[in-house]
């Protein structure tokens, strides 16, 4: 009897601990069956005979719980710095992490060389000519403007290469123009540039021409060059003839060589003037080449030492002791009579008398050749 009592027990134990391990899985705790995850709190049977709230807990032979690293994330160790060799590896040859490859930027172009100043030609008749063209360019946005004062068929070589000059600062600066023109102007000019003003065009154009071989497809804004640039033509008298001893007498035929004209020298005929110490005297202008040479005949003035000066519309070069005037070679003749106008010329003292064929006056053309 006695043990059938304790029988009805022990089956009376395992029903009831089965009925609660039932509940505590049908619950809403939000467990789940491995005790991992939801905060709920899971119920389970103990073998002593009261029924008691454990906190969840691993299994026997689960694997050990995933708990959160310092960084925040679950799993893998936070990485910091330099990655740790993975076992077995040598150091020498784990994976370098790949960087980003350079980006490329744009390339700051060197705007080529403009024009230096001339100083700027006069251009007192108004008239398009080479000098005064030049000065125009000196803007390079009046390229366009300057090429069409150039003729379309220039006769003269400096007007070819202006005009291979204008078309490539149009073409430069992307605003038409024509490179193929500016190269054969360029060529055409080789070594026949023989004035300041010219020989800085040919510079500058192949300037241009050298720019657009090594950046073909580039186009760039030319600045004006600045005032304090030294300037393409050094205006002077370049040298007195006076038949190689540096001497001349009154009445003698002397050469004034300029070099570096900035201006058109044809303008010379009106405006210019010219003086042997400090004498105003007639003369002709001709062309040795590009220079101009101003033929003067010596004035009668006291023997020594003179100046040479040449003014033109404000500006004047001269050259001090260019020469030394000689006392005339002086005949006496003997009078052949007496009379109100038979006085002779005072001694020392030639009469100048009309100017040869070949000195028609101070501004006559005569003898001018213009190029």
């Amino acid at each position: 009897m006695a043990v059938s009592l304790g029988m009805r027990v022990s089956g009376l134990l395992v029903v009831g601990a089965v009925a609660v391990a039932a509940a505590a899985f049908t619950s809403d705790g939000g467990g789940s069956a491995d005790g991992r995850g939801g905060g709920g709190t899971v119920v389970t049977a103990g073998p002593s005979d009261g029924v008691r709230s454990l906190l969840p807990g691993p299994s026997v032979g689960s694997a050990p719980p995933v708990r959160p690293s310092p960084d925040g994330h679950i799993g893998a160790p936070a990485v910091i710095g330099t990655p740790r060799t993975s076992q077995g590896e040598p150091p020498g040859e784990r994976p370098t992490p790949s960087s980003p490859s350079p980006t490329m930027s744009q390339k700051l172009l060197e705007v080529p060389a403009w024009l230096p100043p001339g100083p700027d030609s006069p251009n007192t008749d108004g008239t398009p000519d080479p000098s005064s063209v030049y000065d125009l360019l000196r803007t390079p946005t009046e390229c366009r403007n300057a090429l069409s004062a150039i003729p379309s068929t220039p006769a003269d070589a400096e007007w070819t290469l202006l005009r291979g000059l204008a078309t490539a600062c149009l073409a430069v600066q992307g605003e038409g123009g024509s490179w193929q023109q500016a190269v054969r102007d360029h060529a055409a000019m080789a070594d026949r540039a023989d004035t300041c003003k010219g020989r800085a065009a040919y510079a500058v154009l192949g300037g241009l021409l050298d720019f657009h071989r090594r950046h073909p497809g580039a186009t760039v804004r030319l600045k004006p060059t600045s005032s304090g640039t030294t300037a393409a033509c050094g205006y002077r008298i370049a040298g007195v003839d006076t038949g190689g001893d540096g001497q001349a007498r009154p009445g003698e035929t002397i050469g004034i060589e300029l070099a570096d004209v900035y201006f058109d020298p044809a303008e010379l005929v009106r405006d210019g003037v010219v003086s042997i110490g400090g004498q105003e005297v007639p003369w002709v202008p001709t062309l040795v080449g590009r220079r101009p040479v101003l033929s003067v005949v010596v004035p009668v003035m006291e023997p020594g030492p003179v100046d040479v000066a040449l003014r033109y519309t404000g500006t004047e070069v001269h050259m001090p002791t260019a020469f030394t005037v000689t006392a005339p070679d002086v005949v006496q003749e003997p009078s052949t009579g007496t009379g109100p106008n038979t006085s002779p010329a005072p001694q020392g003292v030639l009469p100048l008398g009309p100017l040869p064929a070949h000195h028609p006056g101070p501004h006559a053309p005569a003898g001018l050749r213009i190029p």
